[in-house]
């Protein structure tokens, strides 16, 4: 329910989340479909009608499948490679993000107002979820069991609410960082940059990514959708803001491409990217989730990802300690499992813009010499194009059981995903598994074999059921709502297999069916430790 109306502010909740941007919207989604009663609030009236986080790639993609949004909630651009120029050796490097990974396209484009509407949408479809609108936190305190929060309207009206959890999704200059006492730390990678957003671009603008690698000015530029095409001018020392967004200025730097008279400029800014993390994503019943944790530079297109992971992550572990699942120790793995991977992703786009950035003609030449030679070596040239590069988001620690020498699926990572066909219908595999812990018999039906006291044991920690099998006559004849034919997604197991995966979709066990009650109880003590 979304509503201005200050006599709905609640005076409990379990959740309250600060700041509705893309983030803060995602988990009030996740949380009203996981049931929890949640409050978010923004200072902000409405959406802000500007285009900024521009990139979503596959494991995004799979996250606002999680929380609901059908394929069509707002539009995109599937971007089929990304090339880099240098004004000295030419197309030095390229990225195939072509195809599917897990039923998303690898790499797309979008219009952030539009994702944001849709989110919000999907929130107002849940009556345990209320966002209200210009209000902010003051302060807050907290004790073992409650967070109290002041929060103050546009009219300076002050409201108490007490909350089990409070979760700061408000940004770069979150205040909730602040008040954890979590303020980035040391120095940052900081470069001012002008972005140009233009519209009215249909059939006009590029239909990849292009990063000009020049050391005189780098310049990325990209479509997005409804026509909109953008660039972004690296500023130069001594180089200010109003310079920047001077008309005149805007003109001579589109003028490779485009005169300016033909363009209908959406926004124009400067903005200073950073590469910042905090030191700890939860203090006590505060979590911090999205910028308000960690600040990505652009340059790999994982800002607003890394958001989506967070909410991932956090928001059914808050659904399990809240419904009475799960401990609450187990919302310590959030900051265990999501911060090394973050700080792998920062790591990422800061080499990649030392890459677009070169400081002069003479290290342009040889970095970008080096790596259009390299490319001429098959397995150097794959591991750059086809994006293994990237950080795999499988955690080394946290909330799954051990690797072990029998384990054949990878403990920590997501199950992969497939299109598959049930019952007459066909989806995307995680669409059957609704929103628990999921127990899985691969060739067998789990249930056909479970004794009933485990079957209900299962069930009382939020735990279901689903046959996954290898052969389509199987699956064609099978009685289960969620037989699918998985080989061609899950090619690694040949034989009958178990595998149990938390809401996530990340695999907490694996293993042969004479284990499958030990891991049913692995899992649980895990969750009410």
């Amino acid at each position: 329910m979304t509503t201005n109306n200050l006599n709905s502010v609640p005076e409990t909740t379990d959740v309250l989340i600060v700041g509705y941007g893309p983030v803060g919207a995602a988990l009030a989604a996740l949380l009203g479909r996981y049931g929890v009663q949640t409050l978010v609030i923004d200072k902000a009236s409405d959406v802000l009608m500007m285009p900024r986080a521009i990139a979503l790639d596959n494991e995004a993609l799979r996250i606002l499948q999680m929380i609901g949004l059908p394929e069509d909630a707002f539009e995109k651009i599937a971007i089929p490679e990304v090339k880099m120029h240098c004004p000295y050796v030419g197309q030095f490097a390229r990225v195939n993000t072509s195809g599917k990974i897990d039923g998303h396209p690898k790499l797309v484009t979008f219009y952030q107002p539009d994702l944001e509407h849709a989110l919000r949408r999907q929130v107002n479809k849940f009556a345990n979820v209320t966002s209200i609108s210009e209000i902010e936190l003051l302060d807050f305190t907290q004790s073992d069991d409650e967070v109290i929060a002041r929060l103050q309207s546009k009219t300076g009206e002050i409201f108490t609410i007490k909350s089990r959890y409070l979760i700061g999704a408000d940004g770069a200059s979150s205040k909730i960082r602040t008040l954890i006492g979590q303020d980035f730390q040391g120095q940052t990678y900081a470069e001012d940059w002008l972005i140009i957003d233009a519209n009215k671009r249909k059939n006009k603008a590029i239909d990849h990514i292009e990063f000009i690698c020049n050391p005189q000015r780098p310049t990325p530029h990209m479509p997005a959708p409804g026509g909109r095409e953008r660039w972004e001018f690296m500023l130069q020392s001594g180089e200010t803001r109003e310079e920047m967004e001077h008309p005149d200025k805007i003109a001579e730097l589109l003028a490779p491409w485009i005169e300016t008279k033909e363009l209908s400029i959406e926004r124009h800014a400067v903005y200073r990217f950073h590469a910042r993390c905090c030191d700890d994503f939860q203090q006590g019943r505060v979590f911090l989730v999205g910028d308000a944790a960690h600040i990505t530079p652009p340059f790999v297109g994982q800002g607003l990802v890394a958001g989506l992971r967070d909410v991932a992550n956090l928001g059914w572990k808050l659904a399990w300690v809240t419904h009475g699942y799960a401990s609450p120790k187990i919302l310590d793995s959030y900051d265990q499992e999501r911060r090394p991977h973050a700080k792998k992703m920062i790591e990422l786009a800061k080499k990649m813009g030392h890459l677009v950035m070169p400081s002069n003609a003479l290290l342009a030449i040889s970095v970008h010499g080096v790596m259009k030679s390299i490319r001429l070596i098959p397995p150097i040239k794959n591991f750059f194009e086809e994006l293994k590069i990237k950080p795999t988001n499988r955690f080394q620690h946290g909330l799954f059981g051990k690797r072990s020498l029998i384990s054949k699926l990878p403990r920590g990572g997501q199950l992969s995903q497939g299109l598959v066909a049930s019952k007459g219908h066909t989806c995307l595999s995680d669409d059957l598994l609704d929103s628990g812990f999921t127990l899985i018999g691969i060739g067998f039906d789990p249930l056909t074999v479970l004794n009933p006291t485990s079957q209900e044991e299962w069930k009382k920690i939020g735990g279901q059921f689903a046959h996954f099998d290898h052969q389509a006559e199987h699956v064609k004849n099978s009685n289960s709502e969620t037989a699918v034919y998985v080989d061609d997604f899950i090619p690694q197991i040949r034989q009958n297999w178990v595998v149990i995966t938390r809401p996530d979709r990340v695999i907490m066990f694996d293993g042969a069916p004479r284990d499958m009650i030990k891991m049913i109880n692995q899992c649980i003590q895990m969750l009410i430790r």
